[in-house]
């Protein structure tokens, strides 16, 4: 898995739109980029639904939010459009995993990321990251406050 201090490895994934999103062309900007493993299942809904919630905070520190799956775009679209998520959700389905496995998050034996999440500096550096304890626990919000507040007087 990636550390602290090293280099967000670059990618382009489609979103829940159908359009490409590339990380590199959000450099001068941070990033959360928010790893998870379904789509619909109750504990991805409830974190992409907390996500939801705090937005403003992450907009607040201009940071770009992006929630990385191995669900399909069509199946991210109509995740979004249940659960009226007003960012971006990365298909990361063909080939399969193979942004997650880039970050040393992807589970091989079950083709899913672990729920971990990367805070990206506007310099494409890893400034933090965090993991739930096990699969079946949604992450603390309270991560990705004290993640943001790693942001404040930092150049954008």
């Amino acid at each position: 898995m990636l550390d602290v201090g090293q280099f967000a490895p670059d990618f382009t994934l489609t979103n829940q739109y159908g359009e490409e999103v590339q990380l590199s062309e959000h450099r001068g900007r941070p990033v959360v980029l928010v790893f998870y493993p379904f789509a619909f299942s109750s504990v991805c809904t409830g974190e992409m639904c907390s996500l939801q919630d705090m937005f403003e905070e992450v907009q607040e520190v201009d940071a770009l939010l992006l929630a990385v799956s191995t669900d399909t775009f069509h199946v991210l679209k109509a995740f979004a459009n249940q659960e009226s998520l007003d960012f971006d959700l990365l298909s990361d389905f063909w080939p399969h995993g193979q942004v997650a496995e880039s970050y040393g998050v992807l589970d091989p034996e079950k083709g899913v990321p672990s729920r971990t999440t990367f805070l990206i500096d506007a310099d494409g550096l890893i400034l933090d990251r965090f993991t739930s304890a096990e699969m079946g626990t949604p992450r603390d919000t309270e991560a990705y406050r004290r993640a943001l507040a790693k942001l404040e007087g930092q150049p954008a």
